[in-house]
């Protein structure tokens, strides 16, 4: 919720300062989400928190911010698309969101041709950085931050070796590179990667369990939504990698 406050507040403040003007102005801002989810519910009720806490306690605004949203369906090019109907149609002046990396990855482009700054509360991969616009805003933690913390516990129970598990897409790929630098640093063999599709089933996630179970290596780094990662586990606790001997 502070990520949202803290916007409205620069937002606020910025369009303010730029009208000097006394009576209220509206400005639309929009929202990418996939409607209907139980992470954009919780997106949209802190917003609306926010705006509510926002404006009662600073009564002098004469902004307001009107809350678009475009409902990204689930999808890259549904992210796409939303964000080109805010732009277009609703004439937003910024846009939050979208959930994905791989959804932010063509709304980070988008913006930069329209010239509409594009806020990321959950972007996290890595390679967003390497992009480098002036118009997109990361307000979270990329996944490599969690990389020192990954390899001081592998040396602290001093693992030789380890098998990266990772979802095949950009969000999966992005940790990657920073993850086997950090352990070449202390000497830790990565020996091969397993890596799962999106869509797996689970007789797919069953079958590279089962592989993963024949190779010597007995220490994993899972990194996946977690949705997939759900099954991953149940997957892997029926076939025994659950089990003492495993991490």
């Amino acid at each position: 919720m502070k990520v949202f406050f803290f916007f409205l507040l620069f937002f606020s403040l910025c369009v303010e300062f730029s009208r000097g003007q006394k009576e209220i102005t509206e400005v639309n801002v929009g929202v990418v989400t996939d409607v209907g989810t139980s992470y954009s519910d919780v997106a949209m009720l802190c917003i609306n928190m926010s705006l509510a806490d926002f404006y009662s306690s600073r009564p002098q605004f004469q902004t307001r911010l009107v809350v678009n949203i475009g409902d990204s369906r689930n999808d890259v090019l549904g992210a796409a698309a939303a964000a080109l109907e805010l732009i277009k149609i609703k004439k937003v002046k910024a846009i939050l969101g979208p959930w994905t990396s791989m959804q932010a990855h063509f709304l980070i482009e988008i913006g930069q041709k329209s010239q509409v700054p594009i806020v990321s509360y959950s972007a996290t991969s890595p390679f967003l950085t390497s992009l480098r616009s002036p118009y997109f805003f990361r307000a979270t933690y990329e996944d490599s931050s969690q990389v020192n913390a990954i390899k001081a516990i592998i040396k602290l129970f001093g693992w030789r070796e380890v098998v990266p598990v990772y979802i095949d897409n950009t969000f999966g790929e992005g940790i990657m590179p920073r993850l086997t630098d950090a352990l070449q640093e202390i000497n830790v063999r990565i020996p091969y990667r397993s890596v799962i599709a999106l869509n797996a089933t689970d007789h797919v996630i069953s079958m590279e369990l089962l592989k993963m179970m024949t190779n010597p290596t007995r220490v994993f780094i899972v990194h996946m939504y977690s949705t997939l990662a759900s099954r991953f586990f149940i997957k892997a606790k029926e076939i025994g990698l659950m089990k003492p001997g495993y991490v």
